[in-house]
């Protein structure tokens, strides 16, 4: 049972990350905030009852604030933590804001100029990074890709350049689609992470190279089941190349013949034209 009289929080708004999938993966400072605020402003009131009762904190102060009320839920709180009153947020599962309804009510509170006191906790993405064993010193998390396929290629075609490892997160139902794009943009060769469930009773994370991704879900349908991180490693930049110059070779291709493309990469770069020319030409045969 959790302490029945805490103490009195400050007027702001209290991010607070909660568990992706174990109850007990909530920090004892998010359980004191969550025990302590005059009011949990919550993305589903009935999750986040739950979470409560589990953690023994009366749930009678719960309010709405998902993502079709956030704007008209940000002027109530807002005059709440005017009023003096201590308002702690949570979405669904995980930390707010981070492919979560949360950043326009953060955004309004602190154009109000009141506070905003992060309570930092589980993130499925950093979960699934810190279990990958992907040996890049940086991540571009992306999030949530379109669900089509004609523009998931082309905002994965935006992204075949980046040295950094990919993070994606995508729904069961689209996994195997979402994993035919990224082989046919990015090519066979690159390692992939599949972490499903993670927390849960079944997480599996699966590492294996691009090309064999797909066999591996369709080997046993129960791995295509519940929420995904899908990681990417990183383009392999050519010695000597940098980031922008293959950036800007790509934007080149999509307008001009080869051969002008790469001479003009040459030109406005510097680089060498060979090297060029050779990255050009992997990245024609990774084109859909």
């Amino acid at each position: 049972m959790h302490n029945e009289h805490p103490q009195k929080l400050e007027a702001a708004l209290y991010v607070v990350a909660t568990p992706i999938g174990n109850l007990r993966d909530i920090t004892l400072r998010a359980l004191d905030v969550l025990a302590a605020a005059d009011v949990v402003a919550a993305e589903d009131t009935r999750n986040t009852a739950h979470l409560l009762s589990h953690h023994g904190i009366n749930a009678n102060r719960l309010i709405a604030v998902h993502q079709h009320n956030e704007r008209g839920a940000a002027e109530k709180i807002i005059a709440l933590l005017q009023a003096g009153q201590s308002v702690a947020f949570v979405s669904d599962a995980g930390t707010p804001a981070v492919s979560d309804p949360g950043a326009l009510l953060v955004q309004a509170v602190r154009a109000a100029s009141l506070r905003v006191i992060p309570i930092p906790g589980a993130s499925a993405a950093i979960a699934a990074l810190s279990a990958a064993g992907l040996n890049e010193p940086h991540f571009l998390f992306y999030g949530f890709l379109p669900n089509k396929s004609g523009a998931r290629r082309t905002v994965l075609q935006s992204l075949t350049s980046h040295p950094y490892t990919l993070v994606f997160y995508e729904a069961p139902h689209r996994i195997v689609e979402c994993v035919t794009d990224l082989c046919a943009v990015f090519g066979g060769e690159r390692q992939i992470v599949l972490a499903r469930e993670i927390t849960k009773l079944f997480e599996t994370i699966h590492v294996c190279d691009l090309r064999n991704a797909e066999a591996w879900l369709q080997s046993d349908s129960n791995q295509q089941r519940g929420e995904f991180v899908v990681l990417v490693s990183g383009a392999i930049t050519q010695a000597g190349l940098a980031v922008e110059t293959l950036n800007m070779l790509s934007l080149l291709l999509e307008e001009l013949p080869l051969k002008q493309a790469v001479q003009l990469a040459a030109k406005i770069s510097g680089a060498h034209r060979n090297e060029l020319y050779q990255h050009a030409l992997t990245l024609k045969e990774i084109k859909p």
